[in-house]
């Protein structure tokens, strides 16, 4: 049956008998692609039948469907005309893991961070109404992205604004970890009162009838009020909106009849549904966290597959040096925006959840909340994702750049990240907070360098302490073996000394001092192996990206003027701004100084696409061929 659907349209073909079938059967081929191409699966696999039922009842590409995050639209890309190239989903060239505008036309808004859907369907409405279009739109929101604040102005802005907006909420009780929270709670309060549904079935049988519609609003808000016990007597209400629900959202049927009543009824609306995350799929609804993003596994069985690696995961040193530093000082408290387990800060919530604060998807909330910690006298290290934090640009200023508190920022996932493409690259934070009075800028190279930037940072007195680093492996030392070491703010090392005069300073950071170095060595072995003479190259893990270890770079070009910056973020503002404008500013200070040569591989002024990480950072130059090339051709010329 799948193999017919290339567009809404046939799926508008089939009779509502048929979609149970439909759906299995995407289901089945959702599993079979994430089996050999990983994805995000479980989300995808909970939202199948409120996706289908979108489709089947609404005329879309006219009727706007905007998707929260977009981690469950799988099935929509499959329905709207990609089902063979989502065998190359999140792949380089690929399409994008997420929806995205210029994809489809069907993709009605991109999507990669939470809490988004409302505000755009709202606007979408809004259009709809001022161009008398007559298109309807709707937004597909999970629980988890509901508990961002933006997802809340958007409700607030809404519900007083009479426009016709549909949300559906899809309630499956968890994001990536475990649902948390107030709303978690009252959701769930909700959606276990059998004399709440059962007085909601009464409800539903007056539908129909549009001159009872006020008094059905008036009775719904009662029935609530008094059977689910919510102090605030339905909070949906309380927002402006026609609450609906809670329905099965995984019984096609039942979502299809709802979703045709609710069509033709005006304002701002919203269904709330409930869903198995993974469903369908056993080892994806037995463990849900776990197969939100499994990798490589065997359809059949599910049984993962096991990758060995190099070294360990910076998220997994980060964990565990998090918990000893905790063993060792009781001010020391660990803040996450719904990452417990991505970060590695689901060991301090194992052994010391009194001191373990996960605050749902709110990174704006997760840093003035870290900031007040601080304030009261704790040490929080605060992890977020570095595309993640961009949306805490101003809490970072604001709550704790100003106020000179010490938070500890963790930016995980810093620079290419890989086949989560343009929406999770933490391409920007070099450039955005530089700029920040106070702010000291740090970057590991190597998992002891994380280990012991984590130490060094729980003695800062300053602003706020930023450590960023990469998604995946680092480069294999025995950090587990190696003592803290106090690493002073503002001084970077020498990674490689070579026995002559430099001719170049290679000034790295992060995962491109490694990089660096290799590129070095086999430009020596190439030499070695034509019999001649390799160039003298000096290579410089910078580590401080603010401040920069001025001292060192006066001591480097004192006897050779050119460099060569390379970074793991945009090319424009971050390290090799900071060197240009050093340098800039010594010649200022002192004319007599000659000009220095200063040339930069990063991240080019554009939005990169979805690829591994090895395929990205060679598209832009930041892998050991790619300095290699740019070290040929600075010679060559």
């Amino acid at each position: 049956m799948l193999d017919n659907i290339q567009s809404p349209a046939d799926l508008k073909q089939l009779k509502k008998s048929e979609l149970k079938q439909l759906c299995a059967e995407i289901r089945d081929y959702m599993v079979e692609c994430c089996s050999t191409n990983p994805g995000h699966l479980g989300a995808s696999l909970g939202a199948v039948e409120l996706i289908v039922g979108i489709h089947y009842i609404y005329n879309t590409p006219g009727d706007k469907v905007v998707f929260d995050v977009s981690h469950q639209a799988y099935a929509h890309k499959i329905l709207t005309g990609r089902r063979e190239a989502f065998r190359q989903n999140r792949k380089k060239d690929g399409i994008c893991g997420f929806t995205r505008m210029d994809e489809s036309p069907y993709d009605a808004f991109g999507a990669g961070h939470a809490s988004t859907s409302i505000s755009a369907a709202m606007g979408y409405a809004s259009a709809a109404r001022m161009r008398g279009s007559g298109e309807k739109a709707i937004a597909l929101i999970g629980d988890g992205a509901l508990t961002g604040g933006m997802a809340y102005e958007g409700l607030n802005n809404a519900g007083t604004s009479g426009e016709d907006i549909l949300i559906i909420l899809n309630d499956n009780n968890i994001s990536i970890d475990k649902g948390i929270g107030a709303l978690h709670d009252y959701l769930l309060r909700l959606t276990t009162s059998r004399r709440y549904n059962r007085a909601k079935d009464k409800v539903w049988d007056w539908m129909g009838d549009g001159c009872l519609r006020r008094l059905i609003q008036k009775t719904v808000r009662t029935t609530k009020s008094f059977f689910v016990r919510s102090p605030r007597g339905g909070f949906f209400e309380s927002m402006g909106f026609r609450y609906f629900g809670p329905i099965d959202g995984n019984d096609i049927g039942e979502v299809v009849s709802t979703l045709e009543k609710l069509k033709n009824i005006k304002g701002p609306k919203l269904l709330h549904a409930i869903t198995i995350k993974g469903k369908g799929y056993s080892p994806a609804e037995e463990d849900q966290t776990t197969w939100h993003a499994p990798g490589l596994f065997d359809a059949t069985s599910g049984k993962r597959t096991t990758t060995v690696r190099q070294g360990n995961r910076y998220q997994d040193v980060f964990g565990e040096v998090l918990l000893e530093l905790a063993r060792k000082d009781p001010r020391i408290v660990g803040v996450t925006p719904a990452m417990a387990s991505g970060c590695g800060m689901n060991l301090l919530a194992q052994e010391m959840p009194e001191r373990f604060y996960d605050v749902g998807i709110a990174e704006e909330h997760a840093v003035t909340f870290s900031a007040g910690l601080c304030a009261g006298g704790l040490i929080p290290f605060c992890n977020i994702y570095s595309s993640f934090s961009q949306r805490a640009y101003d809490q970072i200023i604001h709550d704790c750049a100003l106020q000179r508190l010490p938070v500890i920022l963790c930016l995980d996932r810093a620079g290419l990240v890989g086949e989560d493409g343009a929406t999770h690259h933490g391409a920007f934070d070099l450039a955005a907070y530089r700029s920040i009075p106070d702010v000291t800028i740090a970057a590991p190279s190597s998992e002891t360098e994380l280990k012991n930037l984590m130490f060094s940072a729980t003695r800062h007195t300053g602003g706020p302490y930023i450590i960023r680093y990469p998604r995946g492996n680092g480069i294999g030392v025995p950090w587990r073996e190696e003592e803290f070491s106090f690493l002073p703010e503002g001084k970077g090392r020498v990674a490689l000394e070579p026995e002559g005069p430099a001719v170049l300073n290679i000034v790295a950071e992060g995962p491109c001092v490694e990089a660096a170095l290799t590129a070095v060595r086999q430009l020596t072995d190439a030499a070695s192996a034509t019999g001649g003479t390799a160039l003298a190259i000096r290579v410089i893990d910078i580590r401080f990206i603010k401040p920069l270890d001025e001292e060192l770079l006066r001591q480097a070009t004192a006897g050779c003027k050119r460099i060569l910056t390379v970074e793991d973020g945009c090319l424009k503002g971050g390290l090799y701004g900071a060197v240009c404008e050093w340098a800039a500013r010594s010649r200022q200070e002192d004319s007599s100084r000659p000009e220095i040569e200063i040339d930069g591989l990063g991240i080019p002024d554009r939005f990169v696409a979805q690829g591994t990480q090895k395929e990205l950072r060679q598209e832009c130059g930041i892998d050991s061929d790619g300095i290699l090339a740019k070290i040929r051709s600075l010679f060559n010329r």
